[in-house]
């Protein structure tokens, strides 16, 4: 069906008509932009519009391009000109049918050679071209070096090629042409089988040649290795001169040469184990060691191992079997002959060392074992180290230069003469040993030895699953062994072995920190056990950080709430018992302490700074306890050189104490203290002379608990103890806080305590020197402070009565912005344009659309209407023809 030709009106034809002068001129199609003001010196481009234009002209714009856009929609038929350099305008004209050409070409050639597999390349051997070399068929075996190599026969010749005559119609001397009895000329097949029989006569003729040769050269070599020996043989010893033959001196370029040449080479290192590998080999160690204890306590006899042997052959089947004496004779190459009588000296003597070597390094005993369980070892033993720089130095003996033969010759003599001695005099022990037969153990012996297995520590272990499994298995036991039971038990089940281990071991770390916490609670406290379990302690928390967190928050948070729960009570509470001193000392030495906030360490430093402050002190056991805290926060804050002002109050408490008249203070006593009343006398000395018998010692843990004094002397000493640990706290505080800006305005209580208070106090040679460094250390510190001022700034002028005046410059627009807010402005005003304007085509279009779309369904249903009435006017024209047609009939 045809396209109906669209009906343009009146107004289309008198508009393209039209010039544009016309419609210029017309004033209905000219627009006046009018303005409500005149500005001076602005120029304006849109005074006078032509709306008509304007419309057609986008009219036309979307035609070519939405209209076609919308007609081309899901279509595919679109076709697209992909020649090469078809849209290319750099190339000329004949570069283009140039390339096009040989990629014509190129593309023939690959459709023709698609299965031609030996046509891609030429392949050549020797510079010659193997397609060449292929038309001749080489029938010369490639093993022939005679003259001939290559050469064609002249049979061959022709029987391929049919020169001379040609082969197949050659006769035989006896033949006769005539056909009366003569014999029959060979066929072409019995001719080849003839040649290759010939041509295989003749490759194994040139086979056996070769091996005539070759075993003349074998016969020719072995007959020069004879003579070879007597060429080179020195004189016997004793025919020698004994007149030394003095030899040149060498030059010290010579001698730097030669140590250059025996330097040691670097030798390569052996892998490096994985953590993995590492605890398997030392659980299978430890369960070798746990059979070989299990075996003694059954009372059962060591297995025989069987000997070690200097020599292994290349056909050697490892399976144990050993020759006797008599037939271990190994073959030896010496001047040029099999020496199959003698046994090889130097091999010998190697071999018995390396068995007396083994059996010093099987024989260790238990012990040993366990001495090397309790080191630290962090890679390989030192004992690898030794045989590989042993290797290396072999490797270096064995590497000579040719000019000093002679001298390792004459040394070598004597080594050999040396071994011979030291070899018969190690077989003639073995000979021994073997006729010694070895005696039965009696009853007695082997209930010793089972007696000593069972109280061995045993090897393996399993891991507890809870405190109670935990206390039995470390019951009874000392606390090395406690300590080796750990390290057992972490070797036996680390987490690369099994699945489970790991869970096992996280659960551990929480059973054996509790574990301390009852140690510490015991009377008296077993602090020695804790100081050998803390290590594999520490060595479960590198392996399970978070769960070594976990135990530890939930052990300090338990702690601070009781705290809490008696300070809500009570008002004040008791000062931490040991196990969790114990604790705060653990915490320190598992997590870092320097950290700006950790969740370990960061809570046990306030723990300690409220435990400083809500405790009051009453007795010597709080003292101890709150020196103890003090150092805890001393080493807290030794990195991070925080600032504690808990430990400084404590500190000028502990020496206010100490002091005896308390009725003139120059400092103020801050709680938990008192200035004076009950408990304010703690450290004051009940005998003034009490100091000299006094020496300094430690403050022991176990004075947090309980203390017992024999006399009021020994109470003295353990004042002065105090008084001591005490300004040694505070000599380190200064070092720490002495960068501060108010450090004199923070240690001012403590130099007024140690200048006029406890001056003739401390009398003791220990605490003179503690207190003339303190004093130094803070009288060192700068007094004068730079006073507080404001900063500078541009003084404000008075306000005057004349009128501000300020410039206009775009009128209607927000005055007073800066830059930025005016660049702002201008971006959100150039966005709404923009987008008013998108808003006003995207309408635009769909209105063009719109309209295209009812002119199509207006063509259509206009089409569908006409084509109606067709088939209407042709039905009609039938039915008037048969109406006719009936109408004749009946006339």
């Amino acid at each position: 069906m045809g396209k109906v030709p669209k009906k343009h009106s009146v107004a289309d034809k008198v508009r393209k008509v039209k010039t544009s002068a016309e419609i210029k001129n017309n004033p209905f199609e000219v627009k006046i932009n009018r303005k409500k003001f005149d500005v001076l010196g602005r120029k304006s481009k849109h005074d006078v519009g032509l709306p008509g234009v304007s419309r057609s002209k986008a009219i036309n714009k979307r035609k070519e391009t939405l209209l076609k856009e919308y007609r081309q929609k899901n279509k595919s038929s679109k076709f697209i000109d992909r020649r090469f350099g078809e849209y290319d305008s750099k190339m000329a004209p004949e570069e283009k049918i140039l390339q096009r050409f040989a990629m014509e070409r190129q593309r023939a050639i690959e459709k023709k050679d698609m299965y031609n597999l030996n046509e891609e390349e030429e392949l050549t051997h020797y510079g010659q071209s193997l397609s060449e070399m292929e038309k001749f068929t080489d029938m010369v075996n490639s093993d022939d070096e005679s003259e001939e190599k290559g050469r064609l026969s002249a049979e061959l010749t022709a029987s391929h090629f049919g020169g001379g005559g040609g082969l197949l119609r050659k006769k035989s001397a006896g033949e006769h042409p005539d056909d009366d009895g003569g014999p029959k000329a060979k066929s072409r097949q019995e001719l080849i089988e003839e040649l290759i029989h010939k041509s295989k006569q003749e490759k194994r003729e040139r086979q056996v040649q070769k091996e005539e040769a070759q075993e003349l050269t074998e016969k020719l070599d072995h007959d020069w290795k004879s003579i070879q020996t007597l060429m080179v043989r020195k004189k016997p010893k004793a025919q020698r001169d004994e007149t030394p033959v003095e030899k040149p001196k060498l030059e010290e370029y010579d001698k730097m040469v030669r140590e250059l040449g025996f330097e040691m080479k670097a030798q390569p290192s052996e892998k490096m184990k994985t953590p993995e590998e590492l605890a398997r080999e030392d659980r299978e160690k430890l369960q070798k060691l746990e059979a070989d204890r299990l075996r003694r306590m059954m009372g059962d006899e060591e297995p025989e191992v069987a000997p070690s042997r200097s020599h292994v052959s290349a056909d050697d089947l490892h399976d144990g079997f050993i020759l006797d004496k008599d037939d271990k004779k190994t073959l030896a190459y010496q001047d040029g002959k099999w020496n199959l009588d003698e046994e090889p000296v130097e091999n010998g003597a190697k071999g018995e060392e390396e068995e007396e070597e083994e059996e010093k390094v099987g024989g260790g005993s238990n012990e040993e074992v366990e001495e090397e369980e309790e080191e630290e070892v962090g890679g390989g033993s030192n004992e690898e180290a030794e045989e590989e720089v042993d290797d290396a130095s072999s490797e270096e003996e064995e590497e000579k230069d040719d000019e000093e033969e002679e001298e390792e010759e004459e040394e070598g003599e004597k080594e050999e003469d040396g071994h011979s001695d030291l070899e018969s005099e190690r077989e003639s022990e073995e000979e021994e040993e073997d006729e010694e037969v070895k005696p039965e153990k009696s009853k007695e012996e082997r209930k010793a030895q089972q007696e000593a297995a069972k109280a061995e520590l045993p090897y393996t272990f399993t891991v507890p699953e809870s405190a109670n499994d935990l206390e039995k298995l470390l019951c009874g036991h000392t606390p090395d062994n406690q300590r080796l039971i750990m390290a057992r038990t972490q070797k036996c089940n680390h987490p690369s072995l099994a699945v489970g281990n790991k869970l096992k071991l996280q659960k551990l770390v929480g059973l054996l920190l509790d574990y301390l916490g009852e140690l510490a609670c015991r009377s008296p406290p077993e602090l020695t056990t804790i100081d050998k379990l803390i290590p594999e302690v520490y060595s479960l928390c590198q392996m399970f950080p978070q769960a070594a967190c976990k135990s530890m928050q939930t052990i300090l948070g338990d702690a601070a709430h009781s705290m809490e729960e008696v300070l809500e009570v009570k008002g004040n509470a008791a000062f931490p018992t040991l196990d969790v001193l114990i604790y705060l000392k653990v915490a320190a030495l598992l997590f870092p302490t320097s950290d700006f906030r950790h969740p370990v360490t960061t809570p046990a430093l306030l723990y300690i700074g409220q435990a400083l402050t809500k405790c009051p002190v009453r007795s010597l056991e709080d003292v101890t306890s709150g020196l103890v805290l003090c150092c805890l926060a001393v080493e807290y804050v030794s990195f991070s050189k925080r600032f504690l002002p808990e430990l400084i109050n404590f500190l000028s408490g502990t020496l206010h104490l100490a002091v005896r008249d308390k009725t003139s203070a120059g400092y103020s006593v801050v709680p938990p203290f008192r200035s004076a009343g009950k408990h304010s006398d703690l450290l004051v000395l009940s005998d003034p002379e009490s100091w000299k018998s006094w020496s300094r010692k430690t403050l022991p843990l176990s004075a947090t608990q309980q203390l017992a004094f024999k006399n009021d002397v020994h109470a003295d000493h353990y004042r002065l103890t105090c008084v001591y640990t005490c300004m040694e706290l505070l000599s380190k505080c200064c070092v720490l806080y002495k960068d501060l800006v108010c450090f004199t305005h923070i240690f001012q209580p403590i130099t007024a305590l140690l200048s006029q208070h406890l001056s003739f106090t401390l009398l003791t040679e220990p605490l003179k020197e503690l207190r003339t460094a303190i004093l130094e250390v803070l009288g060192a510190a700068p007094l004068a402070r730079s006073r507080l001022v404001f900063n500078k700034k541009k003084p404000v002028p008075l306000k005057l009565f004349t009128p501000k005046i300020v410039q206009v410059l775009d009128y209607g627009k927000k005055r007073g912005q800066t830059r930025e807010q005016k660049e702002e402005h201008r971006l959100r005003h150039k966005y709404k344009k923009e987008f008013k304007g998108a808003l006003r085509e995207i309408r635009k279009d769909t209105r063009f659309l719109a309209s295209e779309k009812l002119d199509d369904i207006m063509r259509r249903d206009a089409e569908r209407k006409r084509k109606v009435k067709e088939l209407f006017g042709s039905l009609a024209t039938q039915e008037g023809e048969w109406k006719a047609l009936k109408r004749r009939k009946r006339k």
